[in-house]
């Protein structure tokens, strides 16, 4: 990743430069922070010497961080979030989505699909997720089919002594919704869980369920009995959900998970616009285009990271989260990436660089 330095060097420029006009000159600082000051002018005069041979050149990830440290409090002055100042977004407004029913969550969440497969030593995926949690991406995705139930088992580890912080949704799989399948699939996952309670619990696909009026009634009775606090389901199209409204108590559904990344739009065509009518918030998975995908080597990701000062997974997220009717759930696992991700919950892309995306990502046409 690179970063242009020419807006840095501006700012901060600019923040000196402020005190010097005429009009500026007869308010008093107190004394300590007239000496700072004086310091500061002082330092950015030299290092303005020094930066005269600058051009807005891109500079590596270890090239900028030196910069930053350079220019130090000029660089918190002018308002650049550096990479590895994640933490920072703790003090932005962070975006959030209403779910059906009122309960308001994180539009950033993390998912665990690949978690508890030894890609990772466990205690790097649940520091990874911790940190998660502490910038602000409380909604954990989960299901019992991801790594035949470990990912769960480790996000036990996690969420234990602050379970009321974080919003917990897990999976079920079509095969077990049969008779009192889900029940029993809901009654594991709360187990490996270590919780007595989803927040929300997923029909994980549609695939085989000819019944959904006995799913519906099953979540509707885990609802009533306290074990989930709503449900919902993934992968449902448009006449799928249809189908669904029509069962009593279907429109009870809370969300639809479904792919969604700048690179695959396709439920812009119809169910986006459909779920948007009825009310109904939109979980994206694979948000960075999951897998193998390229998303993020995209040259127009690139630039506008570079112009932020961000990785491009953080653009492509405030890119998802952008109509404040989706959250999304990108793999989570490593403590860098997640801290690169949470920078997308108070990063704001302008109408210029959104018309950009478009240009080089094409909506679907309706």
């Amino acid at each position: 990743m690179r970063y242009r330095i020419s807006d840095s060097i501006t700012r901060a420029k600019e923040s000196v430069a402020f005190q010097d006009r005429p009009y500026m000159r007869h308010i008093r600082l107190p004394a300590q922070a007239h000496m700072r000051h004086e310091r500061y002018k002082i330092h950015w005069r030299a290092r303005q010497r020094q930066s005269r041979e600058l051009t807005p050149a891109l500079l590596s990830r270890r090239e900028f961080a030196g910069l930053c440290a350079a220019l130090g409090p000029f660089v918190s002055l002018s308002g650049i979030l550096a990479p590895d100042a994640a933490a920072s977004v703790t003090s932005g407004k962070k975006r959030t989505v209403k779910c059906r029913g009122g309960t308001i969550v994180s539009a950033l969440g993390q998912g665990s699909a690949r978690l508890a497969q030894g890609r990772h030593p466990a205690a790097e995926e649940e520091e990874g997720l911790r940190t998660g949690l502490s910038l602000g991406m409380t909604l954990i995705d989960t299901a019992e089919i991801y790594s035949n139930g470990h990912a769960e088992e480790l996000i036990s580890r996690v969420i234990a002594g602050q379970r009321d912080r974080v919003f917990v949704v897990s999976k079920v799989w079509p095969s077990h919704v049969g008779g009192d399948g889900i029940a029993r699939a809901c009654a594991a996952s709360l187990t490996r869980l270590g919780t007595d309670y989803l927040d929300l619990y997923l029909l994980h696909w549609p695939n085989g369920v000819t019944d959904l009026s006995g799913v519906v009634t099953a979540f509707e009775n885990l609802r009533s009995s306290g074990k989930i606090r709503a449900w919902g389901v993934s992968n449902f199209n448009v006449r799928q959900m249809e189908d669904l409204f029509q069962v009593p108590q279907g429109d009870r559904c809370a969300t639809n998970q479904v792919p969604y990344n700048l690179g695959d739009r396709g439920i812009e065509q119809d169910l986006l616009p459909w779920c948007e009518k009825h009310g109904m918030p939109v979980m994206a998975y694979s948000p960075l285009g999951g897998p193998g995908a390229d998303l993020l080597r995209d040259p127009t990701l690139q630039r506008i990271a570079s112009a932020h000062g961000c990785s491009a997974a953080a653009v492509a997220l405030a890119w998802a989260i952008r109509s404040g009717n989706i959250s999304a759930i990108p793999e989570s696992g490593s403590m860098a990436h997640v801290k690169e991700n949470a920078v997308a919950l108070s990063l704001t892309l302008t109408p210029q660089e959104l018309q950009t995306l478009d240009t080089a990502h094409p909506p679907p046409s309706r």
